[in-house]
């Protein structure tokens, strides 16, 4: 079930003039031997929101990063307003009135809302905390994004953090905007207040680059579409002309793609997670079960409860005793005796953060949870490893296909399949996904979604989403959850179930 999103009455192309507020020439960047953008040229209009696709590996948010000032361009040069521009950081892009929103969040973890959000402005050093606060709160009311000016950013959940680097972006006023997959943690509810956000800002003479993998997304946001493939710009494309979502698809993949997937159902076997009357940690009376072969989906508003869940159910904080027992063990015990294989396998929807070593090769990776498996006695067997990462990176088409690439050189798609690779590679009894294909494009997903469907022959699989499309196609059951609390436990094949998430997720129980 996708959502349906609103669309806008289109700005007159003319309204702000024809004259591109930014002109990228023949822009090229290559790092070592990979090409990641090649003789790019683009042209960015004042008033028009220019939507940015392509697969994962493309080179979309190199590109972006280059008029960012994160990246120098190897050749080619980028105007603004009509005068050639070379940024040394990106400090010089934000003087020339350029804004990014990175898929990878840069916030103080110790700091406040509010506070990331002044952090480096222009007089803010004397700011009163107070009218800080307040400043901050009523941008975030002006578009619509809920958020505590006042909570800090370690308290936050990762739709959350992604509303702090809205505010940020809209509290400097830039001309030229550029948000890297700013919906991927987002509901369709909360995606749907960002677009009127951005359409704001259009309507003031803005120039906005939005990159996204949803294809619905861009269909009903943008004026303009840029399809990029394997570096280069393939060409662009006029939303009204777009037949539908697989027709977009075929443009960006170059082949056919349906993002639905046969899911048939399986006979569940042993129960190999209980939740029972878990209370605490933001979570009240919280009850269900999962067998080997099924899918459970949890799905809510982002800061609902689900990090918590998480994070008791995967060993990262403790639970009250007798609530959750895992693969019929009591939590205490089974952590105590777990090993490498056979065990819990977690795919964090923080990536970067937490399911991998930003500064290391791909090695070192795939051992953070499985070097009790390439082990003898005190000795490490490195070759090995290496071995098998190699084979896990053909397997599951990891780019670039090097086993010494380092986590934070991959995007964000390749890097999911790196962590899905090496989890899957454990073979566990239980896995928890977090957000499995946020920030995938719709092959790579369609890939992750066919490999969860595939681990049910070993294991059952705890699904906690924002896409209410994954959670229908995947799962048995959707629980829905606010304030900590199931509110609902439905089944799939109810015909009904569809309609009867939004209520709930907004809080409205059926009782």
């Amino acid at each position: 079930m996708d959502h349906k999103f609103p669309t806008r009455d289109r700005t007159p192309a003319d309204q702000f003039g024809n004259v591109p507020a930014v002109r990228l020439v023949n822009l090229t960047k290559r790092f070592g031997k990979v090409i990641a953008n090649d003789s790019i040229n683009l042209d960015i209009y004042p008033g028009r929101i220019k939507a940015l696709l392509g697969e994962n590996g493309a080179g979309k948010s190199t590109m972006m990063s280059m008029l960012a000032g994160r990246y120098k361009p190897d050749e080619g040069f980028i105007e603004i307003g009509g005068k050639e521009v070379s940024f040394s950081n990106s400090k010089d892009a934000l003087e020339a009135g350029i804004g990014m929103v990175y898929q990878h969040f840069m916030l103080v973890e110790s700091m406040t809302v509010a506070e990331n959000v002044l952090l480096g402005q222009e007089g803010s050093f004397f700011v009163n905390p107070r009218e800080m606060v307040e400043r901050v709160r009523g941008i975030a009311e002006d578009f619509g994004l809920d958020i505590d000016p006042e909570a800090r950013i370690c308290e936050l959940s990762m739709g959350e953090k992604q509303r702090v680097e809205i505010l940020k972006l809209l509290y400097r006023e830039s001309q030229i905007l550029i948000f890297d997959e700013p919906t991927a943690v987002l509901t369709p509810e909360e995606t749907t207040r960002l677009f009127e956000a951005l359409w704001k800002m259009a309507d003031q003479g803005k120039s906005i680059v939005f990159i996204s993998h949803k294809l619905e997304e861009v269909i009903a946001l943008a004026d303009e579409i840029a399809i990029l493939r394997r570096g280069k710009i393939e060409g662009e494309v006029d939303p009204a002309s777009i037949e539908s979502k697989a027709d977009l698809a075929r443009r960006m993949v170059g082949k056919e793609v349906l993002l639905e997937i046969d899911r048939t159902p399986m006979e569940p076997g042993e129960e190999v997670l209980r939740v029972e009357n878990l209370t605490g940690m933001g979570l009240e009376d919280v009850n269900f079960t999962i067998r080997h072969g099924e899918v459970l989906a949890v799905v809510g508003v982002a800061g609902n409860g689900q990090k918590a869940l998480i994070e008791a159910i995967c060993g990262l904080r403790k639970p009250p005793r007798d609530t959750i027992f895992i693969n019929r063990k009591p939590w205490r015990k089974f952590f105590a005796e777990s090993t490498w294989k056979r065990s819990l396998s977690y795919i964090p929807e923080d990536r970067l953060g937490l399911a991998t070593l930003k500064n290391h090769n791909l090695v070192d990776n795939l051992l953070l949870t499985t070097r009790k498996g390439f082990a003898f006695g005190p000795w490490l067997d490195k070759k090995k490893a290496a071995t098998k990462a190699q084979d896990l990176i053909e397997k599951f088409d990891i780019r670039p296909p090097k086993i010494t690439a380092l986590a934070s050189q991959l995007s964000g798609g390749n890097l999911q399949k790196t962590v899905l690779a090496r989890e899957l590679f454990r073979e566990p009894v239980l896995i928890v996904a977090e957000q499995p294909s946020q920030g995938l494009d719709v092959s790579a997903t369609e890939e992750v979604w066919k490999r969860l469907l595939e681990v049910r022959e070993m294991a059952g699989v705890l699904l906690v989403t924002g896409d209410l499309n994954e959670a229908l196609q995947l799962a048995d059951r959707v629980a829905v959850i606010y304030r900590g609390r199931i509110l609902g436990m439905l089944p799939v094949g109810d015909e009904d179930t569809p309609g009867r998430i939004g209520p709930l997720m907004a809080g409205l129980s059926e009782e």
